[in-house]
């Protein structure tokens, strides 16, 4: 077994705390599943939300999925002119037997336009 990153965003319609629980709930369920991952295989999560976002803490979506026992950390993204606005973006760090070349990095919706060149 190896630690591993993977990455992920979403791009929220509106800052609503429901709307983000959603988004980041379907986000995270997204990675694990597209890659295979247990909530177990989980190391830690970085979580950070661009600064126009105020409704509410991305960790909490990985809360009510039911991952309690791993830590989470929230931050804010840098507020740079022309940033894609509304984004929650994930940094999550796996023990997994997959290669790095062998990681889904997953971007939703309008987010895939952040990383073309590894979403998924």
């Amino acid at each position: 077994m190896a630690v591993r990153a993977v990455r992920g965003a979403v791009q929220l319609e509106r800052d609503e705390a429901e709307h983000m629980r959603e988004q980041v709930s379907e986000l995270l369920t997204a990675i694990l599943e597209r890659n295979g991952f247990a909530v177990d295989d989980l190391i830690s999560v970085i979580f950070t939300a661009t600064p126009d976002l105020h409704s509410d803490f991305p960790a909490v979506a990985a809360r009510k999925l039911g991952i309690t026992d791993v830590p989470l950390v929230c931050a804010q993204e840098l507020d740079v002119a022309g940033a894609m606005p509304r984004v929650v973006r994930i940094l999550a760090h796996v023990e997994t037997g997959l290669a790095k070349s062998g990681i889904s990095h997953v971007y939703l919706g309008a987010a895939a336009a952040l990383r073309k060149d590894i979403a998924q």
